[in-house]
């Protein structure tokens, strides 16, 4: 089965950005970040996506991809 994997972890580290500081930045609850990060959610909001591309600097395959279990 293949499932969307969120690369945000992998960003964070290589930018050297904190989970709570990309919450307070982009005024995210820290819970639903979470949930982003460990891939355990059903739907992506397209705002978020938005969002996170701007504030990474990256496009939207270099934060989302498809993984094949």
């Amino acid at each position: 089965m293949k499932h969307i994997h969120m690369r945000i972890v992998e960003l964070l580290e290589q930018q050297s950005i904190s989970k709570n500081q990309i919450c307070k930045d982009l005024d995210l609850p820290r819970g639903n970040f979470n949930r982003y990060c460990r891939d355990d959610f059903q739907r992506i909001d397209a705002n978020l996506i938005i969002k996170l591309c701007d504030y990474f600097g990256c496009d939207i395959s270099d934060l989302l991809v498809i993984i094949d279990d």
